[in-house]
């Protein structure tokens, strides 16, 4: 029988940069990440690739070209790839963000 089952709890966070930390499964051509977003986590250039996951706990707002749309938990979100819809995503002071992002690697 095969071993469905994604075990989070027994994969180690990797930290990519201040304020954000992931832990990653991947197969294939498909990974699927549980990403934690703080304040601490500024982009300093527009990110155009492509989103779709799940706010698993608390909020981010996203930045779109000068409109912020806010994201809590319970909303899934889509966004498409590129520079027509570029983001920046920012998390409130003394908050975090527990998100599911589904990707193609």
């Amino acid at each position: 029988m095969r071993n469905y089952l994604i075990d989070f709890q027994n994969i180690d966070w990797e930290v990519p940069a201040p304020g954000v930390r992931y832990k990653a499964y991947v197969k294939g051509n498909q990974r699927i990440r549980l990403v934690e977003f703080s304040e601490e986590f500024v982009e300093d250039n527009w990110c155009t690739k492509g989103h779709i996951g799940y706010i698993l706990e608390g909020s981010i707002s996203i930045d779109f070209s000068g409109k912020t749309t806010t994201f809590k938990a319970g909303d899934g979100f889509f966004i498409p790839e590129g520079e027509e819809n570029r983001h920046k995503g920012k998390v409130a002071k003394g908050k975090k963000a527990l998100i599911i992002l589904f990707e193609e690697t």
